[in-house]
């Protein structure tokens, strides 16, 4: 029975795409009319469907709780035993989560839940090409972009990995002609420079990558003096600091739109496509321009050679698209292709591990069924995350979009309105700068689930003659102590052995048993910057299979963008035309007008300006 909706659903998704194949348009029209009835019938027996929350295992899971609502982790973290079952190594990645609020039989429920939800098969289904995206009937494969050469991945019967590879290959030469020389601007210079144009997935990872290599001692010598800056905002503030101090002559730019026409990329492609046109002429866009792009028409349209074009495909999920062309080439670009070959083949290895690892020493199964034991279950719905390296500043960020994107959904994968929460909230910032900025609230307000991520090698190194640790050292002291006091708290007895004053006990008391988990790495390189990317990816998939959504659409972005264009149009009206603001809310028009009003001296036929900085 648990099988009914998924089998019932993946039947309508073939009988679909048996019908988009079918020669005649009568009979299309014919066959979808048929679709659409029995869709309706399916969706009106979708009650039939088992959520998860209604099988055994979820059940007994929530009984749990109640066991160990009567624990606290100052107690937990006394049983050796315990602890060292919650430590695992992986290829030199430490993992200790023996600060989580569990015992053995909550891991071992957790793992039936797992079993209840065929994870390990839809975790095959990911990495068989199988269309796990059913609303926009789609493979997920991310996987592929970071396979070996000799690897097959199939979707829709086809190997896509040579394809990936092809792309691959040609980023390789087309970066090793800009940095050897051999590619020049319009005016014979080198490219030094390279602005990277995208949004959400085309700029968030791409940064987190290029943020954790910039102090790599193997990277940034690769680097050589080379810049590379990402403009993602259509605020015009974000194309001036982009530009502000780069030459046209010596600048290269990558327009990543899959389609080639998200709003935003494009209207800041354009601004830059002026901004070098302005300066070297018309002629010189297809010298410092090249895209991202599977829309080779209106790439040509642009005035980019579609020969510069770099594709990708449809199953790729733009937050998951880091390991494509989307972040390759810039990246490449800066640091060059062996260097984020590394990067890839990290990602890979942790690919290969979760693929193949049993459960119980699965790193990124035991992070999602752990996090869905904090939100489901225990309550809480947000995770810091918290790397005390400053490399990894724009983790956070990113790992923000790829999870929330990805799990803030409120209905399951056959669209039924789940009972239960899922989804996290996810914040962080470096440690120790976090530590001067929410951990207060974290250790004596909400109860928030943190990931510690620490590294045992400083890209970095500093040492200091007479100072009682070195700087790393310093760093690391606060990476160790902060899981336990989360854990332990401290209590008003123990504050009145210190002689505290009575009336500030209330005020130093730390309640403890706050969850947390650490991740220690050897390093942090390209190798490793790759392996916590998919980490984190697989970790997010593992929440989503086993809460039964879909991870790997995000309708919610959709509303917001639709609304967003009527304002487009009245704007125009108004400047242009003068018309008064009409068909919108009593807010929303006092607002639009007010904004107008006091934007008058905006001139209705601007000729072009760009910033000055």
């Amino acid at each position: 029975m648990d099988d009914y909706p998924r089998t019932i659903a993946n039947f309508i998704r073939e009988f679909s795409n048996f019908i988009q194949n079918l020669p005649n348009i009568r009979l299309q029209i014919y066959f979808s009319f048929f679709t659409i009835v029995l869709r309706n019938i399916f969706f009106n027996h979708l009650q039939m469907a088992t959520l998860i929350s209604d099988t055994a295992p979820w059940k007994d899971l929530k009984a749990h709780v109640a066991e160990i609502d009567k624990t606290h982790l100052r107690d937990l973290m006394t049983d050796a035993e315990r602890c060292k079952s919650m430590m695992l190594e992986f290829d030199g990645i430490f993992l200790d989560y023996s600060r989580q609020r569990t015992i053995v039989d909550t891991m071992s429920k957790l793992f039936t839940l797992a079993e209840a939800a065929h994870l390990k098969e839809k975790i095959n289904s990911m990495f068989n090409g199988e269309h796990i995206n059913s609303t926009e009937n789609r493979s997920v494969l991310h996987v592929a972009l970071r396979a070996s050469k000799d690897t097959v991945i199939n979707s829709d019967g086809k190997n896509v990995v040579p394809d990936v590879w092809q792309v691959l290959d040609k980023i390789r030469e087309f970066s090793d002609k800009v940095r050897n020389g051999s590619w020049v601007g319009a005016t014979g210079k080198a490219l030094t420079n390279v602005i990277a144009i995208g949004i959400g997935g085309s700029f968030l990872g791409p940064l987190f990558v290029h943020t954790a290599l910039q102090t790599d001692p193997e990277a940034s010598k690769s680097a050589g003096g080379r810049q590379l800056r990402f403009l993602a905002n259509v605020d015009p503030v974000d194309v001036a600091r982009n530009i502000s101090g780069f030459d046209p002559e010596t600048t290269l730019v990558v327009v990543v739109s899959k389609t080639f026409t998200t709003a935003e990329t494009m209207l800041n492609a354009r601004t830059l496509r002026e901004w070098i046109s302005s300066a070297l002429g018309p002629q010189a866009v297809s010298k410092h321009m090249v895209a991202v792009s599977t829309n080779l028409k209106l790439v040509e349209k642009f005035g980019i050679d579609p020969n510069n074009a770099f594709a990708f495909w449809d199953w790729v999920g733009g937050r998951y698209s880091v390991c494509s062309a989307v972040g390759v080439l810039p990246l490449s670009l800066q640091y060059g292709f062996s260097v984020v070959e590394k990067f890839l083949k990290g990602a890979r290895s942790i690919d290969q591990h979760f693929q193949s690892t049993p459960f119980e020493d699965n790193i990124p199964v035991l992070l999602g069924l752990l996090s869905i034991w904090n939100v489901s279950f225990l309550g809480y719905p947000a995770r810091a995350i918290l790397p005390y390296t400053q490399a990894l500043e724009k983790l956070a960020p990113h790992i923000q979009q790829v999870s929330m994107e990805s799990n803030g959904k409120g209905v399951s994968i056959d669209g039924v309105r789940l009972p239960f929460e899922a989804g996290e909230i996810d914040f962080g910032e470096p440690g120790t700068n976090g530590q001067h900025s929410f951990y207060q609230l974290i250790h004596q307000g909400r109860v928030i689930p943190c990931d510690f991520i620490g590294i045992v090698k400083s890209q970095q190194p500093v040492y200091l003659r007479d100072e009682v640790v070195n700087n790393h050292d310093e760093l690391m002291s606060n990476f160790f102590a902060q899981p336990d006091a989360l854990a332990y708290g401290k209590t008003p007895e123990q504050l009145q052995s210190e002689n505290v004053a009575s009336h500030l006990i209330p005020h130093k008391t730390f309640s403890g048993n706050r969850p947390s988990l650490s991740l220690l790495l050897p390093s942090l390189d390209a190798y490793r910057t790759g392996q916590l990317l998919a980490i984190y990816e697989h970790r997010i998939a593992v929440e989503g299979f086993v809460w039964g959504i879909n991870s790997f659409d995000q309708w919610g972005v959709e509303l917001g963008k639709s609304l967003a264009s009527q304002v487009r149009k009245q704007l125009h009206a108004s400047r242009k035309k003068g018309e008064s603001v009409e068909g919108f809310n009593f807010s929303t028009t006092k607002l639009l007008t007010r904004y107008l009003e006091a934007s008058a001296d905006v001139p209705s036929e601007p000729t072009t300006l760009l910033p000055k900085i």
